[in-house]
């Protein structure tokens, strides 16, 4: 295997595919980055056997094919140490990866190629086509409200739902959930349900960017696939069943205000500096107009914001966690937020009060 390269054409499809690499492994292998040289294309893989990530690039002048795996971390941070505009020159000798550029020399061990796992190939069964601009504002909407090492391992994820005409993602941690659905032609028969694991969604939203076109994805029985020119993107499906959404959206809330995204973040950010650490607790207090919002800690030490509001109902007094308004409002690209309420015990529903599908279900506190 031989072949020179462009420091800036290597280190774009190094980064992607090491940052799905574990720095601590059971299998050496698995800390290593899989190169491919075939004909004038160079193919470089990185997986945790959960996720794999597939960069392509093209390199130019006199190559000689081969493959080899060699330590993800130490090749990219060679290649970021290099000045901007060097030229690499990579081949391997006796077992060792030879990298030259400039007057700088390294020799890296290797393990050879028919070490390094295999994703399992299975039968596709339905794929869908969306721009990636549209599918990182999804991920970007919802992927906050995904559990995070919650036992119900289902909920560190988030459910993927693909019916004839449309796409929804949902996340929950069990205390709040987000959701938007998008209406888009797939070539799913019947309404099916994937949940993807929460490393998944995390690589994938890192792949999307605004320049790019369409991205491209495959449903399997036990994966999804994400297809781009430069990149090809597997993940492994979680195994089990994600709760009924529709049994947790709030029906019948009869108190409904709106007021502006940027002023009650403002208000919820600055009331939480004194909330207790632990609970992140705030009471909200409706009434005509305003809402009140007051927060306090063990230290005694207390808060109070009044911000207002379109309202006009019966007053209300609720508990939140203010960290998951905040997220909501953080999230929203709207600027008027729609929040309705039936009750001191029953979720929040908030929405942008226009040009968004996105749903956001809060649950109450009692305080």
């Amino acid at each position: 295997m031989q072949f020179s390269i462009s420091r800036e054409a290597l280190l774009k499809p190094l980064q992607m595919v090491s940052g799905v690499v574990e720095r601590r492994q059971t299998l050496p292998v698995l800390s290593n980055v899989l190169l491919v040289l075939k004909e004038s294309e160079l193919s470089l893989t990185g997986t945790d056997l959960e996720v794999e990530l597939i960069g392509r690039v093209q390199v130019h002048g006199p190559s000689e094919a081969g493959e080899i795996t060699v330590p993800a971390r130490k090749l990219l941070d060679i290649c970021k140490s290099l000045s901007d505009d060097s030229s690499i020159e990579i081949s391997v000798v006796d077992n060792k990866l030879k990298l030259k550029s400039g007057r700088s020399r390294f020799s890296l061990a290797t393990l050879p190629a028919a070490e390094f796992p295999d994703v399992d190939e299975e039968p596709d069964t339905f794929s869908l086509v969306i721009t990636q601009v549209r599918l990182r504002e999804l991920l970007e909407a919802t992927s906050f409200a995904m559990a995070q090492q919650d036992v119900r391992y289902y909920l560190n994820g988030m459910l993927f739902e693909v019916g004839a005409d449309y796409l929804r993602v949902v996340a929950t941690d069990g205390h709040r959930l987000a959701m938007e659905t998008l209406k888009i032609a797939s070539s799913a028969k019947d309404t099916q349900q994937l949940i993807l694991p929460r490393k998944g969604i995390m690589e994938l939203a890192r792949l999307l960017s605004d320049e790019g076109g369409d991205i491209e994805l495959t449903f399997g029985q036990n994966h999804i696939r994400a297809a781009i020119p430069e990149f090809t993107f597997t993940s492994k499906l979680v195994d089990g069943k994600f709760p009924d959404y529709n049994r947790v959206l709030p029906k019948g809330g009869d108190r409904v205000l709106s007021g502006a995204c940027q002023e009650l973040r403002q208000a919820f950010s600055r009331a939480s500096i004194l909330s207790n650490e632990k609970y992140r607790g705030v009471r909200v207090m409706l009434s005509d107009g305003e809402m009140r919002i007051f927060a306090n800690n063990p230290e005694q030490e207390e808060a109070e914001e009044l911000v207002s509001v379109d309202y006009d109902s019966e007053a209300l007094e609720i508990g939140f966690n203010v960290s998951y308004l905040i997220d909501v409002l953080s999230t929203l690209t709207s600027e008027r937020v729609k929040i309705t309420l039936s009750d001191p015990n029953s979720s929040a529903l908030l929405e942008a009060e226009e040009g968004s599908e996105a749903l956001y279900v809060v649950m109450p506190m009692r305080l």
